[in-house]
């Protein structure tokens, strides 16, 4: 899929149908605008990281990009190709719950073994109030880096990150060992819908 290749060949377009919730329509209309966004074919952590910043130019998506990337990235080898890209943009946008959710608990687990810490929620979570341009300056005697006040959206009242990951955890860690199985995630998640509701850029998209 590199530039000579304008449109999805026939194979191509009968896998990625088989493989996601897109028509033929669909799919080449996405590939057009990967192969403008990327006329290699390949899209690297720099490339990805400048397309969240158009659809947040008020805030700063380079931290929380950095961690999408790395699960759509699903061959590990860098870069994101066309098949990687939709099959992860399916799958966030248009998947059943338990596909998004599992999606979701790859996105809070950092280090993929397996289990999400209190630091890895708290890591994703501050990222994403930093994408979303909602950072509220907390009073000199509050304002430590580790209580940087978050504003969620629509919300009537503040929460700084580590109370919300504070309530996460209270929430879903059942036996209290201070880390999240995926079951736990899961039974959670189910509860608190804003879990994953971050997870879907292109929502209004497609």
């Amino acid at each position: 899929m590199g530039k000579s290749q304008s449109k999805l060949s026939p194979e191509q377009l009968a896998d990625l149908q088989k493989n996601t919730y897109f028509d033929k329509r669909e799919l080449q209309q996405w590939y057009k605008g990967f192969l403008k966004d990327c006329p290699s074919g390949q899209l690297d952590k720099t490339e990805f990281s400048r397309i969240y910043k158009q659809f947040f130019p008020f805030g700063d998506p380079g931290e929380f990009a950095d961690y999408v990337f790395d699960v759509f990235d699903e061959n590990k080898n860098g870069t994101i190709d066309f098949k990687e890209f939709i099959c992860a943009l399916s799958v966030t946008s248009r998947g059943r719950l338990d596909e998004k959710l599992k999606w979701a608990f790859q996105l809070y687990d950092i280090d993929k073994d397996g289990t999400i810490t209190y630091q890895e929620m708290l890591q994703i979570v501050q990222s994403i109030y930093k994408m979303t341009g909602q950072m509220v300056k907390l009073p000199p005697d509050e304002d430590t880096p580790e209580k940087v006040a978050c504003k969620p959206v629509l919300a009537k009242h503040m929460l700084t990150c580590l109370q919300r990951v504070d309530k996460i955890f209270r929430n879903m860690d059942r036996d209290k060992d201070a880390k999240l199985t995926y079951d736990e995630f899961v039974e959670g998640s189910k509860q608190d819908p804003t879990i994953v509701q971050a997870l879907s850029l292109y929502d209004g998209l497609v």
